[in-house]
Parts: structure tokens; sequence; C-alpha cells
């Protein structure tokens, strides 16, 4: 069963999903939230890839990571040349395989890639919801999930998987609805910030809020977009999802313009100010800024145990599923320690957990990059989840 289209001849390769379309779900029903408030309706935009077999048993749920969404693999055209964000770790004979797997991915509410959002309208008024969409927590996306699961008639996820942001998303998974998964994937994640990390949302929040163009999160009213406080938030973000080594051994000192000898002329600047330029500009021109305060006050809020008297093994004794945790040497805005965090909880509480750290030099981004041994420990462990189909 699949609600997309595949192509059955593409120019992508026969480890590609090939051409895939995204299609919305409409819920009438009303949403109730951890805020206390609820969406009186809501859309959502997923793609699937795969096919769901007979006993439904084989179904995938990746959670996407703060500026994700549901194009997570494949391609929308047969002349689009960038695939989904997670195209390495999706496809036939990948890590997370088609021909074995039905993998749903979606556009979480509160996103800007046509899900509900701050961006959308709200029914009440006719105009978009802005500033008055109301707080996001993890576990909203966990209920919001939960009715594309009962949707596609699926009674329990062969897995939940996701990245950072994605990853605390399946780990509220497995304690809230235990018996709803079989495996959770957790990757270059916490199970909650750190002051450091939220220091730095702060920090990107109030360049976007100071933004002349912000207009108190109403800009949309206003015809226009705070572009150039959302460009300086996701440069700041961006430098912490790097690491040092990375950034020395892509960029080093070298100059895109200019010239350091004393007495040239011009302006002097250097390829990682370039970049980061790139990225931010790139970055305002599709994302929506309200969606960015959303999705970092979440991350914020994010605190596995908080419920459970801050005592994660009394958190994690309400799992049934298997775990598989995976960090990077060089991410240090999720640090490998905590993802051992994660594991030593797990131990404690007696759940079955593997775990991997990898030498990559790639920072936070590791996990979206097909370093050989991550994509080997990866898949090998998702030929596991794959034994019991």
């Amino acid at each position: 069963m699949t609600e997309q289209q595949h192509a059955t001849d593409t120019p992508f390769g026969s480890d590609s999903v090939g051409i895939v379309s995204p299609q919305t779900l409409h819920f009438d029903q009303p949403l109730m939230l951890a805020c206390g408030r609820e969406l009186p309706e809501h859309d959502i935009v997923y793609e699937t890839y795969g096919e769901l077999n007979a006993a439904r048993s084989n179904a995938i749920l990746i959670c996407h990571a703060l500026s994700g969404h549901h194009h997570a693999a494949g391609y929308h055209s047969a002349d689009d040349r960038k695939p989904g964000w997670w195209d390495s770790c999706i496809g036939p004979g990948k890590p997370i395989d088609t021909r074995k797997f039905f993998v749903l991915s979606i556009n979480n509410i509160g996103g800007c890639h046509g899900s509900t959002g701050p961006a959308t309208l709200n029914p009440a008024t006719g105009k978009p919801w802005g500033p008055d969409f109301p707080p996001l927590r993890c576990r909203d996306w966990v209920e919001s999930q939960r009715l594309m699961m009962a949707h596609f008639g699926i009674e329990q996820w062969a897995a939940v998987i996701g990245g950072s942001l994605g990853g605390m998303q399946a780990m509220r998974w497995s304690l809230e609805y235990p018996d709803a998964l079989r495996h959770c994937v957790v990757i270059a994640s916490a199970m909650k910030l750190s002051a450091q990390n939220i220091a730095f949302n702060e920090i990107a929040r109030n360049a976007i809020c100071s933004d002349p163009a912000f207009h108190g999160g109403r800009y949309l009213e206003h015809g226009t977009s705070p572009k150039q406080g959302l460009a300086q938030a996701r440069m700041i973000g961006h430098i912490t999802y790097l690491s040092e080594d990375g950034m020395k051994e892509k960029f080093g000192r070298d100059l895109k313009a200019g010239d350091l000898k004393l007495g040239a002329s011009g302006p002097v600047e250097f390829q990682v100010e370039s970049y980061l330029r790139h990225q931010g500009e790139r970055f305002a021109g599709s994302f929506d800024a309200n969606t960015y305060l959303l999705m970092t006050k979440a991350l914020d809020y994010y605190d596995l145990a908080r419920e459970y008297d801050d005592d994660p093994v009394a958190a994690f004794s309400h799992a049934k599923c298997s775990f598989m945790v995976i960090s990077f040497t060089s991410d240090w805005r999720f640090a490998p320690d905590r993802s051992r965090e994660i594991v030593n909880a797990l131990v404690a509480a007696d759940k079955p957990v593997s775990y991997a750290e990898i030498e990559a030099n790639h920072g936070h981004d590791a996990f979206l990059i097909p370093i050989p041994r991550y994509i080997a420990v990866f898949g090998a462990y998702m030929s596991r989840v794959g034994e019991g189909l």
C-alpha cells in the first residue's frame, strides 16, 4: 500500500526511491496540545517510500529535526538534482531499505512546508496564525503522528527513527506508547538540552525578533518577512552544527575575495564568511521565522525525565522496545556524552540497547552525511529490525 507515485524508470540509480509526490492529509478532529490549547483541525504533508506489507508490520516512522520536513528521500521531478534530506539512508539497499520497509516521513505540525503551522490560516480569524499559533512540545508531534499511524492502519511501528530533535521524538514515543513500536533509533540526540544549547537558541531567536520586519511575528500581515534576522539565526545555528576540524578542513583561512597583504585595496572576505552568508540567505528564503521560534522553543522545553522526578532510569522503565543509539565524536552540540547518558539510563533500566560512537569531523551534521562506518552500523541494526518481518 502506498499513497504516492513512484517513477518506474528514473535516472537516479537503482538505490534511489525515484520520483516521489508529497501528499496532504486533513484531520477534522481537534488535537489537544500539551499547553492546554487545541488545534480545531490540521493538515499534515507527508511522503511514503516502499510498500506496506499485508500484516502492516514493516512500517518505519521518520521524525525530522529542527529545520527538516517530509521530503526525506527521492526526487520531486526528473529534473530535480537535489534529493531528500536523508536520501543517503533511505532507499533500496540502504540502511532503511525500502525493499523491506514502508517508510512514512511527515512534516510536523508547526512546520512551514505545507503542514498546519504559523504561516497557515487560522480558521477562527481567516488570517495567518503567526505568533498566535499554540506552543508545541514533542508529545504534540507524537499525538499527531499517532493519527497518521491510524490512517494507515498500522498497529505497531517496526521502528521510530530520528536524528537530533527527531531522536527526541523517537524517545518520547517509547515512553508515551511503549506497545506501539518494536525499535527506537536515536541519532545525535539528548534527553534534554544543555544550558549552552538553550543559550545558542535564544541568541538565534533574538536575531529574528530584533529584525524591524518582524512586526511582533505578524510580518505576513504586513507583506514582509524578517529575512535578515532569520539569516543571522541560521548562521548562528549552522556554526554549532559544524566542528572546528571540519571547518578548518573545508575552509581554513582561504579567501573568497581581496588580499591580506599590507597596502592591498578592496574588501577582504574569507571563504567561511561567504559560505555562512549563502547558507543564511538560502534558509531565509525558504523557512518561516515563527516556525523557527516555535521549533527552537520545543527543543528547549524537552526534558525526557521531567515527569519522572528527573530520573531517566524511571522514565525508560516504561519502554518495551529495543534501542539503537548513535553519536559522533566531533558533535559538540549533542555530544557523545549526551548519548552515553541515554545508554547508561537504558542499561540501568534493563532495556536492550546497542550503542555506536562514530569517528567523524562533520560535527552535528554528521548524522546527515553518508560516513561509511555510520552507514555500516546503522544498516546492520536495521537488518536486525527487518529480520522480525
